[in-house]
């Protein structure tokens, strides 16, 4: 080691420092599916809100008198929330151990995508839907 002005600063030579053993790794996370299906239900809200803005807001600057897309925005944000914590209310209810089952994956998927699709699927459906109305 070589010797320096301050003595709580120690230099160490490269050969010494690629010797010394490297750090523990971090632990990996463990597998939670009550923290994976808030976090989709909190991102998927996150993209419906985006889409319900602009489809509502498009269907709104066509020039209709009609009050249905402000009727439709009321209905998909009533429709979205109950929907929503369904399925994170399912899954929150499950013990530690049930939370950490990896044979948990596949239902999961299946009420990720659902979530999903409903998230991304809902504004268009009820936007065409209530276009739809208004044309006849």
């Amino acid at each position: 080691m070589a010797k320096t002005d301050n003595p709580s600063i120690a230099r160490i030579s490269r050969a010494d420092a690629m010797a010394m053993p490297l750090a523990p790794a971090p632990a990996t996370r463990r597998l939670d599916w009550r923290k994976r299906m808030s976090d989709t239900v909190a991102y998927a809200l996150l993209a419906y809100t985006a889409l319900q803005i602009v489809v509502t807001m498009h269907a709104l600057s066509q020039n209709t008198s009609s009050m249905l897309p402000l009727f439709a925005l009321v209905v998909l944000v009533a429709a979205i929330i109950p929907l929503f914590r369904h399925y994170e209310s399912r899954w929150n209810g499950l013990d530690d151990a049930a939370a950490a089952d990896p044979l948990r994956a596949p239902a999961f998927r299946r009420d990720q995508v659902a979530v999903w699709l409903f998230a991304i699927g809902l504004p268009f459906a009820v936007t065409g839907l209530f276009k739809a109305i208004v044309n006849l």
